[in-house]
């Protein structure tokens, strides 16, 4: 682990406890064992793009949007726990993701409602399609979105890291899954749903999309 990493999980640990706490206060278990496994989660080695440095970028996003959220902490609880299960060949990562966040939230002391409601943001980056008003659920999945509106190199570098998660896959069975995926996403009406999001990130995510699936389809 080199020393950026070392700061950058010390980092993640205090944010973890801070979003925790806010939405539990102070009463409950240690906080710090459950951000030492979350992070062995997302430190797991068939993660390529699913790491911790995703983990902060979203954290990092949430931050921007948190004047759009109800409650900007539960969001931030969500987003450890959005991709915490992670196996490329199963189609199951989000609903045991929000599973174990109801395990491990209501062990820690949180309240059946805010358990619920983390669960809940989970399940929906299925889709990344919220329902209009859902503002939490606006702000998690423009977060996880965001890194689609990225430069031209941090776009080829993240689509460059998918391909790495999914390198059992053959390359033809990937392409016609990988277009599959980006058609989804180019059919949502909105892919940003914040203000923030639809001003600043919709317009470069949907070119970034378009050229990728141009690359991927003869």
């Amino acid at each position: 682990m080199t020393d950026r990493d070392i700061r950058r999980d010390d980092d993640l640990r205090e944010r973890w406890r801070a979003a925790l706490l806010a939405v539990r206060g102070d009463d409950g278990p240690d906080a710090l064992p459950y951000a030492e496994n979350l992070l062995g989660r997302w430190s797991e080695p068939q993660r390529r793009y699913h790491t911790a440095d995703h983990l902060t970028a979203v954290l990092d996003r949430v931050d921007e949007l948190a004047e759009h959220a109800e409650d900007a902490d539960l969001v931030r609880l969500a987003v450890w726990f959005h991709d915490a299960v992670y196996l490329p060949e199963r189609s199951e990562n989000e609903e045991r993701s929000a599973r174990l966040a109801e395990r491990a939230l209501a062990e820690a002391g949180l309240g059946r409602e805010e358990t619920a409601e983390v669960a809940r943001l989970v399940r929906l980056t299925v889709t990344h399609d919220p329902d209009d008003g859902d503002r939490n659920g606006e702000v998690l999945c423009d977060a996880d979105l965001a890194i689609l509106a990225s430069g031209p190199d941090a776009y080829a570098a993240y689509a460059a890291a998918v391909r790495e998660e999914y390198a059992f896959v053959p390359d033809e069975a990937f392409r016609d899954g990988r277009a599959g995926v980006l058609r989804q996403l180019l059919a949502l009406p909105r892919l940003f749903r914040t203000p923030h999001g639809a001003r600043q990130w919709e317009d470069p995510a949907r070119h970034n999309l378009t050229t990728e699936l141009t690359l991927l389809t003869p």
